[in-house]
């Protein structure tokens, strides 16, 4: 963990943790843990290697673990492939060179994201080098992973997952936040911008959210930001959108995200969104009705156009044209959302995911 809240890129390792504290003795190492409640848990306070190193050598002569479980794994290189020759297996969010690739070509300071490409080639080909069990988010990073390394590791998919406040969420007792904008029609941007975090997907999502605005300026259609303030937008914003800033409470995020109409992923192609699985996942979990660019859904497949949600291109007036006309026709959609809950029940529970990375960690802390 990394933060002190739960989202973004945090929430796979706080979820998975809190479900894996059911059937292990757990331990949660980060820069800040200060979320966690569900187990122990070392806050380092400070991204320095030195710091890493030295903390994960207290928390393993403390605890004595079994399995490390490095999330997130680019920082410190796994604080040196886990401070030692412990039974270690690694985490992969993503592919982080393929983000910073794919960036380049549209980054204001383009210098900068070359060397943060390079860096993190770099620090995760050392990861992929210890030829220790990888477990990726999507199963495009295990198809990439052998296609930009030469060389394929034991990796094994378990995608990510939605919290049980979301799935059973008591939608229709839940406080609308939106009553001063009613009546209407709330379309929502889960898009978290922290002090010392750069979310350069999260950012690009903001920016198109604005042009879409933009094109519905006239229509009963607002446009409410999450998890960041107006000041963190250097640019102008016009008067049908809203910034929340980060919500104080996690009932609030709940209801904000369930009392919307419509939840936006408007991610460009070059944001390679790989956090926006998590957005995607807490919108269907609470029958909120998706629209989405293809990048917003990328690692999602399962899910498809007009059977769980709304896909559109990628140009700023076509996604609101789509949002416009689902706000006209909500009663046509309701099968989509219907359909998309039941499917994130069935499948998508951190709670099974958590099992099937406690199936993988359970036989690599016994070989």
């Amino acid at each position: 963990m990394d933060s002190k809240q739960p989202f973004g890129a945090f929430t796979r390792p706080f979820y998975l943790g809190m479900y894996l504290a059911k059937w292990f003795e757990v331990c949660q190492v980060g820069v800040d843990c200060s979320a966690v409640h569900y187990c122990d848990a070392i806050s380092i306070a400070d991204r320095g290697l030195r710091s890493y190193i030295k903390t994960l050598k207290t928390a393993i002569a403390q605890f004595q673990p079994d399995v490390i479980y490095a999330q997130e794994t680019l920082p410190g290189i796994a604080a040196l492939i886990a401070a030692g020759n412990r039974q270690v297996v690694f985490d992969f969010h993503t592919l982080s060179a393929f983000e910073y690739w794919s960036r380049i070509s549209t980054a204001s300071n383009r210098l900068r994201e070359l060397k943060q490409f390079i860096k993190t080639y770099i620090a995760q080909g050392c990861l992929i080098a210890a030829n220790k069990l990888i477990i990726a988010a999507s199963r495009d990073t295990i198809e990439m992973v052998p296609k930009w390394y030469r060389y394929k590791p034991a990796m094994q998919f378990v995608g990510n997952g939605v919290p049980e406040d979301l799935i059973h969420a008591p939608i229709s007792a839940l406080r609308d936040p939106y009553q001063a904008l009613r009546p209407k029609q709330i379309v929502v941007t889960v898009a978290p911008k922290a002090v010392g975090y750069e979310f350069p997907s999260n950012d690009m999502s903001v920016e198109m959210t604005i042009e879409i605005a933009e094109c519905l300026q006239d229509k009963p259609v607002h446009f409410v930001v999450i998890g960041r303030d107006r000041a963190s937008v250097q640019r102008s914003v016009p008067s049908n959108v809203t910034f929340t800033g980060f919500l104080p409470s996690r009932e609030e995020f709940v209801a904000h995200v369930a009392q919307a109409d419509i939840g936006l992923l408007p991610f460009p192609k070059e944001a390679v969104a790989g956090g926006a699985r998590n957005k995607a996942l807490d919108y269907l979990a609470c029958k909120t009705l998706v629209v989405s660019t293809p990048e917003g859904l990328r690692g999602l497949d399962e899910f498809q156009h007009q059977k769980h949600l709304l896909m559109t291109g990628y140009d700023s007036s076509e996604v609101a044209k789509v949002i416009l006309e689902a706000c006209a026709n909500r009663d046509r959609y309701t099968p989509l959302v219907d359909a998309s809950h039941r499917f994130v029940q069935s499948h998508y529970s951190w709670a099974a995911m958590a099992e099937r990375v406690g199936a993988l960690l359970e036989r690599e802390a016994t070989t």
